[in-house]
């Protein structure tokens, strides 16, 4: 039995997504976010931090994109058709690079602008020249040049390749799309610059299983 806990504009729409894509049965509850934009306190009865996604395998809950990814792989995907083969070097190598990237380099960039732009909304207007300017700093010395750097390294790799694990639509491009959308929402691609970028997120969004996960889960705006 699988019950995916699925908090609206998160990391588990990329579970939603997979399990489209395997065609497995599963329960969804859905979550909305409080006015902190945070998770509900009701997800830390299930798992103590709170987190999404949150799937449960028969009661047992599974946390961490990554990972519930990878048991899904695992456990349903026989016919290894959204991991690559072992014996297949180059797209392995890919696969496991790309499907590790999207949150050990991508996502805490973003979350670090994110984090200083919601310093900057919630301070006291006294203080809020100042915050400003440390998020400035930050912006300048420690995000948008990092930034500028992955979206380049993704956009070369995708001239090349129709997925990010090379020929064939894999688990690392669900992984991926995510954090693409989410850096795309913070500051819209620049269309020429990051037009490989674009072209495979609008071949993620024109699978069936991504536009079921969108009717069940809701569309990623980031708002």
């Amino acid at each position: 039995m699988l019950h995916l806990h699925h908090l609206s504009q998160s990391r588990s729409f990329r579970i939603l997504w997979l399990l489209e894509e395997l065609e497995l049965d599963y329960k969804l509850s859905r979550y909305e976010r409080n006015k902190s934009y945070l998770a509900p306190d009701c997800l830390k009865k299930i798992q103590p931090l709170g987190h999404a996604p949150i799937l449960e395998v028969d009661g047992k809950p599974l946390i961490e994109s990554g990972f519930i990814i990878e048991y899904l792989l695992k456990h349903f995907d026989k016919e290894r058709q959204f991991k690559p083969e072992d014996n297949n070097e180059t797209a392995w190598e890919n696969y496991t690079f790309w499907l590790h990237f999207a949150e050990g380099a991508l996502m805490p960039t973003l979350v670090m602008r994110l984090v200083f732009t919601k310093v900057v909304a919630k301070s006291p207007m006294l203080i809020k020249p100042i915050s400003k300017g440390i998020q400035k700093q930050v912006e300048h010395s420690m995000i948008a040049n990092n930034l500028t750097v992955m979206l380049a390294m993704m956009d070369q790799h995708l001239s090349d390749n129709h997925w990010f694990a090379g020929a064939s639509f894999s688990a690392a491009d669900i992984q991926m799309y995510f954090a693409a959308a989410a850096a795309n929402a913070q500051a819209p691609f620049d269309s020429a610059q990051f037009a490989n970028i674009l072209n495979w997120m609008k071949r993620c969004q024109a699978r069936d299983a991504f536009q079921k996960a969108e009717n069940k889960g809701g569309k990623l705006t980031f708002q």
